[in-house]
């Protein structure tokens, strides 16, 4: 693809049905989504050609607008289709998609009723979320000063746009001090996520032990790795996980469509090995998706 912005690229969107030219697929200054967060999404991967996945990503994609109160004026299999037409036709193998449904421009104010809902498709190649380097020695987290909201106070179980605000400033902070990601708690005090991954920890007891999605996403890539771990024989035991159990840790992955299964090399100045099992579940993830 030409140019390096996202909005200046060589290729086509899916948009609302139709194949439209990359640098036409736009919106307008008052759209809801744009002012209120009234948007939802999905990252999706393609490896080898086949979209790893993809029905369990346009359901959540559903579920997520019901959440939010709107209905995507598409079904399953329409989605399923656009996400393959667009790889299709930006010949992508091996890549990622983002689809993405939002309240368009007819209302301007916290109600949005009557306002369209409009459904797109990106996708283009992408190579590894964090570096090849950081994959293997392990990326470096730094504890967020914001946390995951309650379930009583925001979607939380929707993949909401809106949620992410939180991620990016929680990233920017990090960035800034030097770390590559942080490390998000919840409301409660206790270890959640990454900003855009779920986390797995290995105590020395050979089984892994991960956070209760109760207030963040149950992401797709945390239920394929618990299978895989079982599969592998390895116990996974999801409990409530406080941040001063950290430093007992013997070893640390996160977990993302976008993350793939990405070792910990260091949660603040506690340093983590990147341990045997964490590479037999890096392993197994990536035969599973088709990477290897």
């Amino acid at each position: 693809m030409a140019g390096s912005a996202y909005d200046d690229r060589d290729g086509h969107i899916w948009y609302d049905g139709e194949m439209v030219n990359w640098r036409d697929a736009k919106v307008h200054l008052l759209t809801h989504a744009l002012h209120y967060g009234s948007g939802v999404f999905e990252g999706v991967r393609m490896y080898n050609g086949k979209i790893f996945k993809l029905r369990e990503h346009s359901e959540r994609l559903i579920k997520s607008a019901e959440i939010l109160g709107f209905e995507i004026p598409f079904s399953v299999e329409q989605i399923d289709k656009a996400c393959e037409e667009a790889c299709a036709v930006n010949t992508i193998t091996n890549g990622y998609l983002r689809p993405i449904a939002w309240r368009g421009s007819e209302m301007m104010g916290v109600a949005a009723q009557k306002n369209t809902i409009h459904l797109a498709v990106a996708a283009w190649e992408w190579p590894s979320y964090f570096s090849p380097e950081a994959r293997e020695k392990g990326i470096s987290l730094e504890l967020s000063k914001w946390r995951r909201p309650a379930p009583d106070t925001a979607p939380v179980h929707a993949k909401a746009c809106g949620l992410y605000m939180i991620a990016t400033l929680s990233k920017h902070d990090a960035e800034r001090h030097g770390y590559v990601d942080s490390l998000m708690l919840d409301y409660r005090g206790r270890v959640a996520e990454a900003t855009g991954a779920n986390i797995f920890m290995e105590f020395g007891d050979g089984k892994l032990h991960t956070p209760i999605p109760d207030c963040f996403l149950d992401g797709i890539t945390r239920r394929t790795v618990i299978d895989l771990a079982g599969r592998l024989g390895i116990e996974v035991v999801e409990r409530a996980i406080m941040p001063d159990e950290l430093p007992a840790a013997t070893q640390i992955f996160l977990t993302g469509t976008a993350a793939e299964v990405t070792p910990v090399g260091r949660i603040g100045d506690t340093e983590y090995k990147v341990g045997d099992i964490t590479r037999a579940v890096r392993e197994a993830y990536e035969k599973e998706v088709g990477k290897i």
